[in-house]
């Protein structure tokens, strides 16, 4: 017996279709019934990503220390 080759991909069938149109009404509504405390949280997430940055960035030029110094304008040119 020979079986029929299925060329369609999974996310050309009906049911993936009707599954991605599911997950994606489902998903509208969760952002849209949550967002109040999502937002309520983005300031503290701010807060806390402060140190974050300041460790990736490296504290570059703080106090003088192997920060970029600005050429001294009180020698003359060469």
């Amino acid at each position: 017996m020979d079986t029929p080759k299925h060329d369609m991909r999974w996310f050309q069938s009906r049911s993936s279709k009707a599954m991605i149109a599911f997950l994606v009404i489902a998903g509208f509504f969760l952002v849209t019934e949550h967002a109040a405390h999502v937002f309520g949280v983005l300031p503290y997430l701010l807060l806390l990503a402060c140190p974050l940055i300041h460790l990736l960035h490296g504290g570059h030029g703080h106090g003088g220390r192997g920060g970029h110094m600005p050429p001294n304008q009180d020698e003359a040119p060469r």
